[in-house]
């Protein structure tokens, strides 16, 4: 079943999040209990080779692939797709015609302006390639998500929401808990943002899009998914790495004889 798919039948995804461009880390994440891998590109070192590559061994794994572009990379949105990631997130989608050209890039013809060629993403998520059922579904199998972390973004999202070929909002508390506190702290779990970030949830249910937050404090994740939100991101590869770590020593430390 397509990650999309997935989501609009209401479950909810754990993605993991990557930021080392190697594909042997990749792999070995996406080896472990998360559904899917992104591949930040954004505030991560992933760049379109790494990308190229990355995106095997998740789907490899079974897991869905996901790419996070540069801002304003939205030609980079279109090569993701191409290298078989079924879902794109782009960050600081601050007005509608953010997302129009967010969308253009997203989708086929009519409904958007993305150029024709599924060399490698088509062989590598259809066990018998077929190019009309491959042009006919990926409008539909692919999600766009919007970044929601700006109060212009706030502002502005009905009018995302309304823009054909947006399929989703994602929310980035950190970005989003420096505007809401006009720069004065950084704090992803800020309570007093918190009525907002329910309120784009909610918006974007009501408009029949799919959602998704990056839950910095795991422990908050039930939260999320009472407001609304289906996909959750969760840690990096240094997290992952640091509580493995920690919880082995501290188990081999506590074995010892004082």
């Amino acid at each position: 079943m397509t990650l999309a798919a997935r989501l609009r039948a209401g479950e909810t995804i754990f993605t993991a999040w990557s930021g080392i461009p190697d594909s042997i880390t990749i792999e070995t994440v996406a080896r472990t209990a998360f559904d899917a891998v992104t591949l930040d590109m954004q505030h991560g070192a992933h760049h379109e080779d790494s990308v190229a590559r990355g995106v095997l061994p998740i789907l490899g794994a079974e897991k869905h692939a996901v790419v996070r572009v540069p801002v304003g990379r939205f030609d980079m949105a279109s090569r993701a797709l191409d290298f078989g990631a079924e879902a794109v997130i782009a960050p600081m989608i601050n007005s509608a015609d953010d997302a129009r050209r967010f969308a253009a890039a997203m989708k086929y013809p009519p409904l958007g302006e993305r150029s024709w060629g599924p060399t490698f993403g088509m062989p590598r998520r259809q066990k018998t390639p077929d190019l009309k059922a491959w042009l006919k579904n990926s409008n539909t199998d692919t999600i766009s998500f919007a970044m929601i972390e700006t109060r212009q973004a706030l502002d502005a999202l009905d009018d995302i929401l309304d823009v054909p070929g947006i399929d989703a909002v994602f929310v980035g508390p950190g970005d989003f808990s420096i505007a809401w506190t006009n720069g004065d702290q950084i704090n992803t779990s800020l309570e007093d943002m918190m009525p907002a970030i329910e309120r784009i949830g909610r918006r974007a249910l009501d408009a029949g899009k799919l959602t998704g937050i990056f839950a910095v404090d795991p422990a908050i994740s039930g939260r999320y998914v009472d407001m609304g939100y289906r996909f959750i991101a969760l840690g990096n590869e240094n997290t992952y790495m640091a509580l493995g770590a920690n919880d082995l020593l501290g188990r081999a430390r506590g074995s010892l004889k004082k």
